[in-house]
Order: C-alpha cells, then sequence, then structure tokens
C-alpha cells in the first residue's frame, strides 16, 4: 500500500519537473551601459531682418473689441442693484434669453480669473460661456478666453437682470 503512495508522490514530482519556467530575456545579451554619443560641429548662427511677407496685404486687419465690454457705463451696476456674493450665485439657475429659456451651473471651482460655469440648452452668446465673475454688485459672464459675454445684476431675491454683449436681455432665476 506503501508502494501506491511513493509511486503517485514520484509521478507528481515529475509531472511538477516538467512545468519549469523558461524564458528569454533579450535584454540580457546587451551591455550594461550604451556607448556615449559623440558630438557633432555646429555650424555658425546667422542673424538679420527677414524681408516682409509677400502678399501681407492678403490678410484682413484684426477685429475690434466688443465695445460693449470696453464700455464704462457696462461695468457701474444701476441705482436699483442690491449686493451679491459668489456663494449667492453658486448652483443650477433657470436663463431666459431672447425669449428662449436654458440651464446655468455656477460652481466656485477656479478658472482663470474667475469660477467655472456652463450653461446647457442656451443659444447665442451664452453657449460659450465658461466662466463667471462677481465683480462688485454685477456678474460677468466669460467665454473660455475669458472674454465678458455678458452680465447681470441682482434685482430681486432669486433674481438676477442685465444684458449679453450683443444687447439680448437676460434674466436668472431659481
Amino acid at each position: 500500500m506503501q508502494f501506491r503512495y511513493v509511486a503517485a508522490g514520484l509521478m507528481v514530482a515529475v509531472s511538477l519537473a516538467g512545468c519549469q519556467r523558461t524564458s528569454y530575456n533579450p535584454y540580457n545579451d546587451l551591455p550594461s551601459q550604451p556607448a556615449p554619443l559623440q558630438a557633432q560641429p555646429v555650424p555658425s548662427v546667422q542673424s538679420g531682418q527677414l524681408p516682409p511677407a509677400a502678399g501681407a496685404s492678403q490678410f484682413p486687419t484684426a477685429p475690434a473689441q466688443e465695445t460693449a465690454s470696453l464700455d464704462p457705463n457696462a461695468s457701474a451696476a444701476p441705482t436699483s442693484a442690491l449686493d451679491v456674493t459668489k456663494e449667492q450665485m453658486v448652483g443650477n439657475w433657470r436663463v431666459s434669453n431672447a425669449g428662449a429659456s436654458c440651464d446655468m451651473f455656477l460652481t466656485l471651482t477656479n478658472l482663470g480669473s474667475g469660477s467655472r460655469g456652463g450653461t446647457r440648452g442656451c443659444a447665442g452668446e451664452l453657449t460659450a460661456m465658461g466662466s463667471w465673475e462677481v465683480s462688485g454688485k454685477m456678474v460677468q459672464f466669460k467665454d473660455r478666453a475669458g472674454n465678458v459675454i455678458g452680465r447681470v445684476y441682482k434685482t430681486a431675491e432669486n433674481r438676477f437682470d442685465g444684458t449679453t454683449n450683443s444687447g439680448q436681455p437676460v434674466s436668472l432665476s431659481r
């Protein structure tokens, strides 16, 4: 009976010996350090003024910046505007813009000089909104490049009214 256990054990040992892992590592044949690179000669550097570009007049002039964002009166809050803080603005807002309604989401996550924000279902300039910022009694909406695209003022509890740069009325409410 013990011979049977010895024979079974021997068979297991032989079969496991056939399962040895064999592998080839191609990196074993490489030298441990690569040879250093040889320095190459560098030609002398020349300097001078480039000639004017041929056909430079074919390019249009750069567009002027939006005058609404440069208007000094646009940054002045109406006398009836209420005080506003960033904390009051955070969250979801229902936006009425040019007769249509959409959603606006405002967070406190920093993005450039303002905070991250965005719209869903909006049309016109508000589709480009990427951030927002409170400046005095005014809330400015900015595109992803940081340009002001609209501004609103607090007119009542949970209500803001203003305009986009194109003059379209904008209202926010909760």
